[in-house]
């Protein structure tokens, strides 16, 4: 089976800051063959992302920050996996090892990846990179950047905990439910 074609109009940059704002024009082959209209979008350019839920034994942890897109509409504070942007030439462990220490302070002994997934893939290009991390000693003091406006506590759980927070609605980020889901079998 070939892969419908697709075909770029036109491409432009509205917005270069944290984020990367694209107006993408393009037609597409149809499911019945044709060629679509021109379509026009909205494309938030976010690159690829790392996220881990952190274990050593029976414990577990999550970090706690505001998010502040969250917050006119739900808590704000998110109770949720650490995670990061993967930088350019980053490989997404480099990158996952990084924001672990940035955030908790911890160093990554074993890593099991679950997988990659898109987390809004009709308007962002933002791909995760998921894994369950067992985590070692602490060797910094975690709690984020200052200077990139981070301000992380640091959350430990046991596994009646983490289940808990899932049953009461506190995970609300997708990225952790898809964790937890993982570290449960997929059964709160």
């Amino acid at each position: 089976m070939t892969e419908p074609k697709v075909e770029l109009i036109g491409r432009a940059r509205l917005l270069d800051d944290f984020f990367q704002v694209d107006a993408v024009d393009y037609r597409f082959e149809r499911q019945d063959g044709r060629t679509s209209a021109p379509v026009r979008r909205l494309v938030l350019e976010r690159g690829d992302s790392v996220a881990a839920l952190l274990h050593q034994g029976p414990r577990l942890w999550l970090v706690e920050q505001l998010r502040i897109a969250t917050w006119p509409s739900g808590p704000g504070w998110l109770l949720e996996v650490v995670a990061g942007i993967v930088g350019a030439g980053e490989s997404p462990e480099a990158a996952l090892r990084r924001e672990v220490h940035e955030e908790t302070g911890f160093e990554i002994e074993a890593l099991d990846w679950l997988g990659s997934f898109y987390l809004s893939p009709g308007g962002s290009s933002e791909r995760v990179h998921l894994a369950l991390a067992e985590v070692g000693t602490r060797s910094g003091p975690g709690g984020g950047v200052t200077e990139e406006g981070e301000d992380i506590l640091l959350v430990e759980l046991t596994p009646d905990g983490l289940r808990d927070a899932w049953r009461q609605g506190r995970l609300v980020d997708a990225k952790t439910l898809i964790a937890a889901m993982a570290y449960f079998g997929a059964r709160p």
